[in-house]
């Protein structure tokens, strides 16, 4: 999977970190917080959408009264303790990004989810260290599953997008690593666990967790 790779970049929820179950909980109680429920088939409608993307379209769709910047801060707000608390490193990550660093191999994020998040939790892992290039789907002009943020992460990190592998968990972000040229191995995740197969067919390669490369670590 890693011959030649010369850059490895992931999506931070549900790939890098185990934290894709957070986000319907914070949707359930914000969305409580103006009397509304949360309506059936809500993710699929926000999956890959930028965190930019995703308020505005809970302000347009749930008519919301608070600007858009509030929405972002108030959402940030209830996710930072769940994630500098709760939200484990996907296992054998630590492993591997140890690996990738020993192997000059170049490692990036490319995550829709806000910077003050990414950062607080590779910063309570003690990951940051590793990567060279962290990049929001706010940064660019279109989230996943459009190719953008994929290919603004390799042009930073100064790779071809032919030599750079992704790790994602979502159709939408393998679609986006797929369409940026790239190689896509998808992430086992419980919150994709109906879309396993479809996750299959669109990726090159599919791993349960990150022990799966457990031979390069000896």
């Amino acid at each position: 999977m890693l011959h030649n790779i010369d850059a490895v970049i992931f999506d931070l929820d549900g790939s890098l970190v185990d934290s894709m179950w957070i986000w319907e909980q914070i949707d359930i109680e914000y969305l409580g917080r103006f009397g509304l429920n949360l309506p059936s088939g809500l993710q699929g409608q926000i999956e890959g959408k930028s965190f930019s993307e995703t308020a505005h379209f809970f302000k347009e769709h749930f008519q919301l009264p608070d600007p858009i910047q509030k929405i972002k801060d108030d959402w940030n707000r209830m996710a930072w303790d769940k994630y500098s608390n709760e939200v484990p490193l996907k296992n054998g990550v630590n492993l591997f990004l140890k690996y990738c660093r020993k192997n000059k191999i170049k490692l990036g994020i490319a995550t829709s989810n806000s910077r003050e998040l990414v950062e607080n939790v590779i910063k309570v892992h003690d990951i940051s260290k590793y990567f060279s290039c962290i990049m929001t789907s706010c940064e660019v002009e279109r989230g996943k599953p459009s190719p953008d943020i994929y290919l603004a992460v390799a042009d930073r990190l100064k790779v071809e997008p032919s030599r750079c592998l992704v790790f994602e968990d979502i159709v939408a972000g393998i679609t986006a690593g797929k369409s940026a040229g790239m190689r896509v191995c998808a992430v086992e995740d419980l919150y994709s666990r109906t879309q396993r197969e479809k996750k299959k067919e669109l990726a090159d390669y599919y791993i349960e967790d990150f022990m799966e490369f457990s031979p390069l670590y000896t």
